[in-house]
């Protein structure tokens, strides 16, 4: 049964994937390829706002590639001043030594992103030291991989023993339906517990617009062969390139038509706050 808009606001969460732009504050990095502008920037203070009417407690602030790169002066600001609201995914380079990924830590991040949609996964090839050492940290490795990259990556992945989300569903490719080789490896990793899922970026992968009904099928799979335990809701605020215009309490709803009351405390609130160490 969907829930109302009240039942919905009134449900504790926990964002899992939302980012802090603030080019005026933290002038975006001058090699970057995509410098986010007018309703893609996000200050900390317009995400204070949204989280509070939304009754959203807690969020992990994801290091933006658009923008901002490898700086992630933006994130600790926002986690430094948010009273122990946020905790970060930061980005890093690929041979980050563990003097580095010490001192992120100790700053709140919990993890490092890999985003081989962006940059393909050849661009990763060299990041199994990375993992290993994330893996003795007890770090999240995130990453955002589209169609069938995670094939490329799933060796150097399961060698590592490093804890592992993925972003936005895994971005599968709607046309090849559940079946596809990428998609299927990542449910596999779901059944094995052996990997955690965002439930989330519908509009990065969907052939549809809002409220991207073909993406309803992956999200079921997903549900199905992870467990709601290791399935977190991600709203992607403030929706980077994204062509239509998104806002958060519509796509927050699409959760309230999917799942029930319970299910939806679960990945909204429970999962997260287990999983994040909230």
């Amino acid at each position: 049964m969907s829930l109302t808009t009240a039942e919905l606001l009134a449900c504790p969460k926990i964002d899992t994937h939302c980012h802090v732009l603030d080019p005026a504050r933290f002038p975006y990095s001058p090699d970057v390829v995509y410098r986010p502008a007018g309703q893609e920037m996000g200050e900390l203070a317009a995400l204070h706002a949204v989280m509070d009417f939304h009754g959203v407690r807690h969020a992990l602030l994801v290091g933006p590639n658009s923008g901002y790169g490898l700086d992630n002066r933006c994130m600790l600001d926002a986690i430094a001043h948010g009273g122990a609201r946020f905790k970060g995914i930061a980005v890093v380079p690929n041979d980050a030594s563990d003097e580095l990924l010490s001192e992120l830590q100790q700053q709140g991040v919990i993890g490092v992103a890999f985003n081989p949609s962006l940059h393909g996964a050849v661009y990763y090839a060299d990041i199994a030291p990375l993992l290993k050492r994330l893996a003795q940290r007890k770090m999240w490795a995130q990453f955002q991989v589209q169609d069938d990259q995670l094939l490329e990556l799933l060796p150097m992945i399961e060698a590592s023993g490093a804890r592992v989300m993925f972003d936005h569903c895994g971005r599968p490719k709607i046309s090849e339906g559940v079946h596809q080789g990428g998609f299927q490896a990542l449910l596999a990793l779901g059944r094995a517990g052996q990997a955690v899922v965002k439930l989330s970026g519908f509009a990065k992968f969907s052939n549809q617009g809002f409220p991207f009904d073909d993406a309803k099928p992956f999200v079921e799979a997903l549900v199905r062969d992870f467990g709601l335990h290791q399935c977190m809701w991600a709203s992607d605020w403030p929706y980077l390139k994204a062509s239509p215009r998104l806002d958060y309490g519509p796509m927050m709803a699409l959760y309230a038509d999917m799942f029930g009351a319970a299910e939806c405390e679960q990945i909204m609130w429970h999962s997260p706050k287990s999983l994040l160490g909230f």
